[in-house]
């Protein structure tokens, strides 16, 4: 017996007319080809999960709906999309999606890479750039030792937060505000965004 979820059922009830047959389909399909998965939803969407790992999710907006896999280049053999569209862009109608088959061909691939334990690779993370310490910044530490102290303790990407913030400053102005009070909040021991830390 297929283990749904009845919040996806309200879920497709709530989608305009023309989403809630795709969305359906797609539901359908994934049962048949995975009678493990269990429904659940993540991010306010409906996703499937087997074996406690995402295997994919759908969605309906105003005028498309999407399908995507988690592991998606190598479920479907094409390039993670740029969007958040899906693997198959928008859909509009069922005939927008794989024929029945490929589709669950494609879920059953998605549990097989599950059942394989190995795990999704992570992107490659290019090292950013160091910046280098502005003057201006330099010469309003040196006259704040706690500012300075906070400073030389934070790590290197909180150091960043500060360095950053400082240099994207387009005008003079904008960049000895930030300066200021950059040292101002360094020198009562704070982060860059030490405000939404809490939240």
């Amino acid at each position: 017996m297929p283990k749904t979820d009845p919040r996806v059922d309200a879920f497709i009830e709530k989608k305009a007319a023309f989403a809630q047959p795709i969305l359906r389909h797609i539901r359908a399909a994934v049962h048949r080809a995975c009678p493990d998965v269990e429904e659940t939803m993540k991010w306010s969407m409906p996703s499937f999960t087997y074996k406690g790992q995402i295997l994919a999710g759908m969605a309906a907006f105003k005028e498309h709906a999407t399908l995507g896999f988690w592991r998606s280049s190598e479920v479907t053999g094409t390039k993670e999309p740029e969007s958040g569209m899906g693997q198959f862009g928008r859909l509009t109608s069922i005939a927008d999606l794989p024929d029945d088959a490929a589709l669950e061909a494609m879920v059953k691939k998605a549990a097989a890479l599950i059942d394989s334990g190995e795990k999704k690779p992570r992107p490659v993370k290019h090292p950013k750039a160091e910046i280098a310490m502005p003057d201006d910044l330099a010469d309003a530490l040196a006259g704040s030792p706690a500012a300075q102290a906070t400073y030389e303790g934070f790590p290197p990407g909180q150091k960043r937060e500060y360095l950053e913030w400082v240099t994207e400053a387009k005008r003079p102005e904008t960049r000895a505000k930030r300066v200021a009070q950059a040292v101002e909040w360094m020198a009562e021991g704070k982060r860059r965004n030490w405000k939404y830390e809490n939240c």
